[in-house]
């Protein structure tokens, strides 16, 4: 789900090679640490030259607006493919709030930001920054997403226990079950049919359900108290608040009762926590929202993407249906390929004077990450713009980078793997029933996907 966005088995970045907090290299000769991304001095005995003086950061840029307008289908924005060519860190000011911030666009770099501890999160808090929506990002400050270590560690550490390869192990034959009652249901009543309704919409509420460890009877409740949450959406309304509180109330009796049954399920663990004093009751029920709100929004609109881009690539289709062992290579690079949302998502502010892409970012500033841009990025993906499944590089950004990598990387990842799959086991004709260009997609939501996704048989 890039959850905003998504470690794979839960803490696993999906880049091969982590990057280096500091990026300080140590002189052998002398043990003494050389300047943050200087090479190391030489390491004879013969007394070497001066390390030359870095050259001065570039003065700042100009601030440009960004309107984030929307964009058809899964065409990647102008804007930033400019900025990732011409300007890779640039200062940008979004449609709402106050200010401007530094827009990071290029892989290496952004991997750098997400993973230094001199950008924080935490400090968003109590800013009024420029940002994408008329809420203040300081409203939006709680849970998981928005707290530095140590609290972030300490929090991390109970929910990754819930998303193991065990469990998704465990889960995946539960997917499997619901993703085929679906679509028995999308047969049942015939072409053409709503691909999102019938199994994008409800399949990632459905997997969550289970995820979490709802009980059957209690399964259609719950299914009313999710699709309410989800569908309040950017609301910030008493719709809004009305969902929010149910969805508290629900899960919170749940953590209550999975006190005296355990279980290996979320609720399990979160209660389990919990109970030992690892986390508050109120942390748990908390990190339970955040799960159901992002992994259910999120994968619900990457998975329906995904399945426009196949059926808009016939011949990817064709390969993946006479060559199915080639699938999770292929929902890989669709992670890659796929714009998963319009803009950014979550800024962090400098700690202290930090040098990025050349550009000197000072203690204060605001700064954002566009991992759509990294993943277009030509240094480290050739040819970004096409699908390719033999790609040898796929470590991709989808899922962000560094300590808040979506830990629900391997569910999103096991979840697309079984719903691009039952729909090629079910309907080996599927096709798309009107043209790509009348596939309507949402407009001015943060999450990118289709509306509706018209196929027939």
């Amino acid at each position: 789900m890039p959850l905003d966005p998504a470690p794979a088995s839960a803490s696993v970045c999906p880049a091969h090679t982590s990057a280096c907090p500091a990026s300080v290299s140590t002189c052998p000769s002398s043990g003494s640490a050389s300047p943050a991304r200087v090479s190391a001095c030489p390491s004879s005995g013969s007394a070497s030259p001066a390390t030359p003086k870095p050259p001065e950061p570039a003065p700042a840029p100009p601030v440009r607006f960004w309107p984030v307008d929307d964009l058809p289908g899964l065409d990647p924005d102008p804007f930033l493919d400019e900025l990732s060519r011409d300007e890779p860190v640039a200062r940008i000011r979004l449609p709402f709030g106050e200010g401007w911030a530094w827009l990071v666009t290029r892989y290496e770099d952004v991997r750098f930001v997400t993973s230094d501890p001199r950008f924080s999160r935490e400090r968003v808090a109590g800013r009024e920054v420029t940002t994408m929506r008329p809420v203040p990002v300081a409203s939006q400050t709680a849970g998981l997403q928005y707290v530095d270590p140590p609290r972030h560690t300490r929090l991390r550490r109970v929910v990754a226990r819930a998303f193991t390869g065990r469990s998704m192990r465990r889960l995946r034959p539960l997917a499997e079950r619901r993703a085929a009652e679906l679509l028995d249901g999308m047969a049942r009543a015939g072409a053409p049919a709503d691909l999102m309704e019938h199994l994008h919409g409800p399949f990632p509420l459905a997997v969550l359900r289970d995820f979490l460890g709802v009980a059957e009877e209690d399964r259609q409740d719950w299914a009313a108290t999710g699709e309410a949450l989800l569908s309040a959406g950017a609301d910030s309304g008493e719709r809004a608040r009305q969902a929010a509180r149910a969805t508290r109330e629900r899960i919170a009796g749940l953590l209550r009762r999975r006190r005296e049954e355990h279980r290996e399920d979320l609720a399990g663990v979160l209660a389990r926590a919990a109970a030992e004093g690892e986390i508050t009751d109120d942390e748990a029920v908390s990190l339970a929202i955040a799960v159901q709100v992002s992994g259910g929004h999120a994968v619900r609109n990457n998975s329906g993407s995904m399945m426009y881009a196949l059926l808009t690539h016939p011949a990817h289709l064709d390969r993946l249906r006479r060559e199915p062992e080639l699938l999770p290579r292929a929902v890989e690079e669709l992670f890659r390929y796929v714009p998963h949302r319009n803009g950014v998502g979550i800024p962090r502010i400098a700690t202290e004077d930090v040098e990025v892409g050349g550009r000197l970012i000072r203690a204060g500033d605001v700064v954002y990450n566009a991992y759509l841009a990294a993943n277009r990025d030509p240094r480290a993906f050739p040819d970004p713009d096409a699908l390719d499944f033999d790609r040898d590089h796929l470590a991709h950004l989808a899922f962000g980078h560094g300590p808040h990598h979506c830990l629900a990387a391997v569910m999103a990842r096991m979840e697309a793997e079984v719903m691009i799959g039952a729909v090629l086991t079910r309907f080996p004709a599927l096709r798309l029933a009107v043209p790509p260009e009348e596939v309507e997609f949402q407009r001015r939501g943060l999450i990118r996907g289709p509306r509706t996704l018209p196929v027939t048989w």
